[in-house]
C-alpha cells in the first residue's frame, strides 16, 4: 500500500499529469465478476452457413408444396423433431375399467377354407351407436391433433382453400374407387365392368398383387358390423383367409411407405374393434383372432401387410377399449355442459 501511495505522489510531480480519486472498487478472485465485457452470441454467428441455410429452405418454395417437404423444411429450420418415450411405469399404468374379452369363447375358432357361400355384405344402419371412426376422431391425443391440425394449415398456406379442400376430395376418391376394385377382385361372381378394368391397372392395385396371392375364402365385404354390449358400430374392408389365417383385413392407401405397424397411427385400433365386434355379431358365424394392414401405394412399388396375430390384437384391444372408455367420459361431461 505504501508503495501504492510513493507512485501515485510521483505521478503528480509530473508535468500536465494528474491523479482522479476513483470510486471504491471491490476486487473479486472471482472469474465472472472480472469487468469482462461479454460476447453477444449473434457476433459469433457464422454467416456463411446461416446464408447457406437461409437458401436450402428457400429452395423449397421453388418447388410443389408436399407433407414430406413441408417437415423437411421443419427439420432444417428447427432440427428433428424429439419424441418423448414413455417410461415403462406409464405404458402399464392405465387399464380398462370395465373388461371386455375380444373373443368370443362359445364361437368356434375353425375356419373352412373351401366354405363357398356367398361373402356376407350388410347394409350399415345410421343410428345413435357411435362408430368407430368418430371414437378415434374424438380421442385422438393433444399430439396427434397438433400435427393434423399443422398438416392442414401448411396445406391451405401452400394450395389455399378452394386447393386443399379438392386435394382431399381426390385422396377420399381413390380410396373409395380402390375400395371398389378391391370388391370386384375379391367377390366370387369375378364379374368386373368396364369401369373397374381401369382401375384394376391403378397403382394401388398393382402395389397389392403380391398381397392378393395370399389371400383366399373371403367370408365378408364392405359389411358392416356392432358389438351388442360395448355399443358400437363399424364398416370393415374384408374377412379373409391370409397365409391360412382368418382375418379381419383393412386396406389402406399412402403416398409414403409405412414398413411398421407404427406408422399406421390408429389403424391397429380400428382393427382390433372390427374383429372384436365380428366375435360378438349375431349376423357372423364364425370368430377371428387376427387382423391385418394392408398399406398400398399409388405409384405401384410393393404394399406393406402388417399382421397382427391373436396376443397382438389383444394388446391393441386393451387400448381400444380405453379409448372407447374416454369417448363415453367425454361425451357425459359434453352432456352434462350442455344442460348447465
Amino acid at each position: 500500500m505504501k508503495a501504492f501511495q510513493t507512485i501515485c505522489r510521483h505521478l503528480r510531480s509530473l508535468k500536465g499529469f494528474s491523479v482522479e480519486p476513483a470510486p471504491l472498487v471491490n476486487f473479486s478472485t472471482s472469474l465472472y465478476s472480472c469487468g469482462r465485457k461479454k460476447k453477444n452470441p449473434y457476433e459469433e454467428v457464422d454467416q456463411t452457413k446461416y446464408s447457406s441455410l437461409v437458401r436450402s429452405v428457400l429452395s423449397f418454395r421453388g418447388l410443389a408444396q408436399t407433407p414430406e417437404s413441408l417437415f423437411e423444411e421443419d427439420c432444417l429450420l428447427y432440427g428433428p423433431v424429439s419424441k418423448h418415450k414413455l417410461s415403462k411405469q406409464d405404458k402399464g399404468a392405465r387399464v380398462p375399467r370395465n373388461w371386455f374379452p375380444i373373443f368370443n369363447p362359445e364361437r368356434n375358432d375353425s375356419s373352412d377354407p373351401n366354405d363357398s357361400s356367398m361373402p356376407l355384405k350388410i347394409p350399415l344402419q345410421r343410428n345413435m351407436i357411435p362408430s368407430v371412426t368418430r371414437v378415434l376422431q374424438q380421442t385422438m391425443t393433444s399430439q396427434q391433433v397438433f400435427y393434423l391440425e399443422r398438416w392442414k394449415q401448411r396445406m391451405i398456406l401452400e394450395l389455399g382453400e378452394d386447393g386443399f379442400a379438392q386435394y382431399t376430395s381426390n385422396i377420399f376418391l381413390q380410396g373409395k374407387q380402390f375400395h371398389e376394385a378391391l370388391e370386384s377382385i375379391l367377390s366370387p361372381q369375378g364379374s368386373i365392368k368396364e369401369r373397374d378394368e381401369k382401375l384394376l391397372k391403378c397403382g394401388y392395385i398393382e402395389s397389392i398383387q403380391h398381397i392378393l396371392k395370399d389371400v383366399s375364402g373371403v367370408r365378408a365385404l364392405e359389411s358392416a358390423v356392432q358389438h351388442e354390449t360395448l355399443k358400437y358400430v363399424g364398416l370393415l374392408d374384408c374377412v379373409a383367409e391370409y397365409q391360412g389365417k382368418l382375418c379381419v383385413i383393412d386396406w389402406k392407401t399412402s403416398e409414403k411407405p409405412k414398413p411398421f405397424i407404427q406408422n399406421t397411427y390408429d389403424n391397429p385400433l380400428q382393427v382390433v374393434a372390427y374383429v372384436g365386434a365380428v366375435n360378438h355379431d349375431a349376423n357372423y358365424s364364425f370368430q377371428v383372432q387376427c387382423g391385418l394392414i394392408v398399406v398400398a401405394y399409388k405409384d405401384g412399388s410393393p404394399a406393406h401387410p402388417h399382421f397382427m396375430d391373436a396376443e397382438l390384437c389383444s394388446q391393441y384391444w386393451t387400448k381400444w377399449l380405453l379409448r372407447l372408455e374416454e369417448y363415453a367420459e367425454k361425451k357425459k361431461n359434453h352432456h352434462i355442459q350442455k344442460t348447465d
